[in-house]
């Protein structure tokens, strides 16, 4: 059998989906796609044209009106992808502070959510990708060669992003970690549009008894 010409990897905040699916997609020689750059992309634009980022209506009409594309990095600067708009290289503005504040009100928008989906399935299916995200294997691409629904409990995934944080030397709190994830996955699995939800023929894994490398190891070998 020949290898996944597409791959989704779906999960809840801090599961290991991005860790999982750089690792996988450079084993591969894929292209690595974060969804969430799309989301982070558009909030840069409304931020950078001073728009209200609390109207629905105008973010959705500028998410219209942009063309977000998603390209292998064409510079070696820590960059795990190039994020173009409009042609105009913004990957760094989109992981400006300004912008991780608002993102998530962004992306509970449900027509942002409907045309970024047409724009991620456009560049998903030009193949040989690991498309990663909350959404990929039940609505952006339902036809992905294979589908992982990687997932953990809300209490170590929290512990996770507090590790990592105080690793870098930064202040981090485990009890506002863990009320930030528990509060992100009521967002995700209760909105109206495209809710968090394991695709029916996804492989599950539950990373709460694997290591990130187990994890990866078990997925490299259903791909080769």
């Amino acid at each position: 059998m020949s290898k996944p010409n597409t791959i989704a990897i779906d999960g809840p905040a801090a599961s290991g989906k991005s860790t999982l699916g750089k690792n996988l997609a450079k084993s591969l020689g894929y292209l690595f796609f974060d969804t969430g750059v799309m989301y982070r992309a558009v909030t840069w634009m409304v931020l950078l044209r001073n728009m209200d980022v609390y109207n629905e209506t105008w973010v959705t009409e500028l998410t219209m009106e942009i063309q977000i594309d998603v390209r292998s990095p064409s510079k070696d600067d820590g960059r795990t992808c190039d994020v173009l708009v409009d042609g105009q290289d913004i990957t760094w503005d989109t992981r400006r502070p300004e912008v991780e504040g608002v993102v998530s009100i962004v992306s509970t928008y449900g027509g942002v959510r409907k045309e970024l989906a047409a724009q991620q399935r456009r560049i998903g299916l030009r193949g040989k990708v690991v498309m990663v995200g909350r959404d990929i294997g039940t609505v952006v691409l339902p036809e992905a060669d294979l589908k992982i629904y990687l997932d953990a409990s809300a209490e170590v995934r929290a512990r996770r992003r507090y590790d990592e944080l105080v690793a870098r030397g930064s202040p981090a709190s485990y009890d506002d970690i863990l009320a930030n994830v528990v509060g992100r996955d009521k967002i995700d699995s209760t909105r109206v549009v495209a809710p968090l939800v394991a695709a029916k023929d996804a492989i599950i894994l539950d990373s709460d008894k694997m290591s990130i490398d187990e994890v990866f190891n078990y997925v490299e070998a259903l791909c080769k």
